[in-house]
């Protein structure tokens, strides 16, 4: 199979607004050629779930998880559009298992915008520094730092992190997901984890 690049899968993840990993999957399935996949994501309702994102959610639930070993313990908020939907058992099963997550995966922020600037700022410092110190060209050092931040937005937060069960899916893609189940915008607004000690 040939390979897909990454401006493909950005392409097309820009003219669908599904995320990347349902964005490869598709052109995958249709051996690369946008249009077709763009037909895949239709059939499959993941294009119609992104458009319902624009939608308001003002309706949802609470959850929560406590570890077994009671020292863990998380809340997150979820919503949807109407309380019809979120009394469903998909609706209920992604918050369970979104609270789960944020219990093992510890995420420090939501999403990538929520990261405040003099982080990301630290955190290209420390980046630039170790390819400096590895002595790599520094024309090609901004390049390297950009996926670097990326890389630092998919270890710490939640939307964009690896979900535990499933590390081919994102947390954002489980939540599309849903919306593409359910037929509702879908929003996890916020979050907080406990751990004894800290």
């Amino acid at each position: 199979m040939a390979e897909i690049s990454a401006n493909t899968v950005k392409e097309l993840r820009e003219r669908t607004g599904v995320g990347m990993m349902d964005c490869k999957a598709a052109l995958a399935e249709t051996g690369g050629d946008i249009e077709k996949a763009i037909d895949y994501l239709r059939e499959k309702g993941i294009a119609k779930a992104a458009k319902k994102a624009s939608r308001s959610a003002k309706d949802g639930r609470i959850f929560s998880y406590i570890h077994n070993t009671h020292k863990i313990g998380t809340l997150v908020e979820i919503s949807s559009e109407t309380d019809f939907v979120a009394k469903t058992d998909e609706f209920n099963e992604l918050g369970k298992e979104v609270a789960m997550h944020i219990a093992a995966a510890n995420p420090l922020y939501l999403r990538p915008e929520d990261v405040p600037q003099e982080d990301i700022e630290r955190e290209k410092a420390i980046y630039r520094q170790q390819l400096l110190d590895e002595g790599k060209p520094a024309d090609r050092i901004e390049m390297i730092l950009e996926g670097k931040i990326r890389k630092f937005f998919e270890l710490t937060c939640l939307v964009e992190q690896a979900y535990i069960r499933d590390t081919d899916k994102k947390i954002n893609d489980l939540v599309v997901e849903n919306i593409a189940k359910l037929g509702e915008n879908i929003v996890i607004r916020r979050f907080a984890r406990y751990a004894i000690g800290e």
